[in-house]
């Protein structure tokens, strides 16, 4: 398939590349950008006057609710709304039923992701069998079934001593672990704690529970080298100890979630349970750090923390409500949001959700490493094409995700969100095109 993308503006934020061009594709790679030979005769002809074509978005936290909870989401649901959202790659998260704990599972997600030829998928390996944080996991052979790192999703390993072989194990064979920083004790509540938790008579989750295990969890790296990848940071404090973490030179990254870049727990209002999120919403001063410090490079990435609800589950009393919301296709929109709101270029907004996860990855996406996350000549072909001047509003009935239930639904949160994907690629195949 040949498919010729004319008139649009490249943004290539690993580059800075920032110019009209037209862009050539043949045989799922970029064949030549801006000057177009004339023996090439597209297949397909995008057109692209007054869009962006970006590298295509790298989603580091997205759950595909398969297998174990079809009803909230399934591979081809999900992965259409990836492509909706302009996500051409994603980490899924290990909390599966079962869980991910098997190369057999693995090879069956990865198998059937390359069948939809929808989005690039690399799943997380379960860090113990189960998730139960009792007995490490076979890490070779799910890194051989494509694994791309180690994590407990959201269960916490309760036991040090079984944490810290874990991480001595994974950095003796290069491994990443991803983590959530949650102490297992102090963090069972579900709202943040605070006046807002107070007044409503919900059980709080104290930022103590995210710095007792940064601290923890940094003393780790320290005595055993291990690269940590820290998930959806949510506090100011948080910041300040990842901050210090790094000027210390220690092998860690993080993310943040679009949740807890956008939301506070004033949001929650009377009871609303699409604010029922994990990590919880904290107050106005932590959204401002989380901000901050994905604007000045402490926190590497941005994250939608795609975790599809069935109706069911939220249509309960706020603190009996199942966490989570639909995020994958609104990944692009809140990036550009928040970038607006930062002051930024577009292409240091697009690095947040392109090239910065990219260097998160690592060598971990093996032949796709010397060309993911950006647009270069020669380079794998996986782009989003998209409007920045449209702006939209969130409602159930336009999401692809069979997970209706998001916060920034309009009725919710009164919000209406810059840009529109108007075509994703993937290795050159048109995966999305709006209608």
């Amino acid at each position: 398939m040949k498919v010729l993308i004319r008139n649009g503006r490249v943004v290539n934020p690993a580059t800075g590349r920032d110019e009209r061009a037209d862009i050539a594709v043949a045989s799922g790679r970029i064949r030549s950008i801006g000057g177009i030979a004339a023996d090439f005769t597209p297949d397909r002809i995008l057109e692209a006057e007054g869009c962006v074509v970006s590298p295509g978005l790298v989603d580091l936290s997205a759950r595909l609710r398969e297998p174990g909870h079809e009803h909230e989401g399934m591979l081809e649901s999900e992965l259409n709304a990836a492509a909706a959202g302009g996500v051409t790659s994603l980490v899924c998260p290990p909390d599966t039923d079962p869980a991910l704990d098997e190369p057999g599972l693995v090879d069956m997600l990865k198998f059937r992701a390359r069948k939809l030829s929808l989005c690039r998928l690399f799943p997380l390996g379960a860090l113990t069998r189960g998730l139960a944080g009792e007995t490490l996991t076979e890490m070779v052979e799910l890194t051989e079934s494509g694994c791309v790192g180690f994590s407990q999703a959201e269960t916490p390993v309760r036991d040090t001593m079984v944490l810290l072989r874990a991480m001595q194990y994974a950095s003796t064979h290069h491994y990443p672990v991803w983590l959530r920083p949650q102490d297992a004790c102090l963090g069972s509540g579900v709202a943040a704690s605070g006046a807002v938790a107070t007044r409503l008579g919900l059980s709080g989750v104290p930022v103590a529970a995210e710095t007792i295990a940064l601290h923890t969890l940094f003393e780790l790296t320290r005595a055993t080298g291990a690269r940590v990848h820290l998930c959806r940071l949510s506090s100011a404090a948080g910041v300040a100890l990842l901050r210090q973490a790094k000027a210390e030179g220690l092998p860690v990254t993080a993310d943040v979630s679009i949740n807890s870049l956008h939301l506070t727990d004033v949001d929650i209002g009377y009871f609303n349970s699409a604010m029922r999120l994990n990590p919880v919403l904290r107050q106005q001063a932590d959204r401002d750090a989380l901000r901050a410090g994905l604007a000045d490079g402490t926190i590497d990435a941005l994250v939608s923390d795609h975790t599809p609800v069935d109706s069911d589950a939220k249509t309960v009393p706020f603190a009996e409500a199942e966490p989570g919301g639909t995020g994958l296709e609104l990944l692009l929109s809140l990036a550009l949001k928040w970038g607006q709101d930062s002051g930024l270029s577009l292409a240091e907004t697009l690095a947040r959700i392109t090239s910065k996860p990219v260097q998160v990855l690592g060598e971990s996406l093996g032949s796709l490493a010397g060309s993911a996350g950006q647009i270069v000549e020669g380079g794998v072909a996986d782009l989003c094409v998209f409007d920045p001047s449209a702006v939209w509003q969130v409602s159930p009935g336009i999401l692809k995700s069979r997970g209706k239930s998001t916060p920034f639904e309009f009725s919710h949160s009164g919000m209406a969100l810059p840009g529109r994907v108007r075509a994703t690629l993937v290795a050159g195949t048109v995966a999305y095109q709006a209608s």
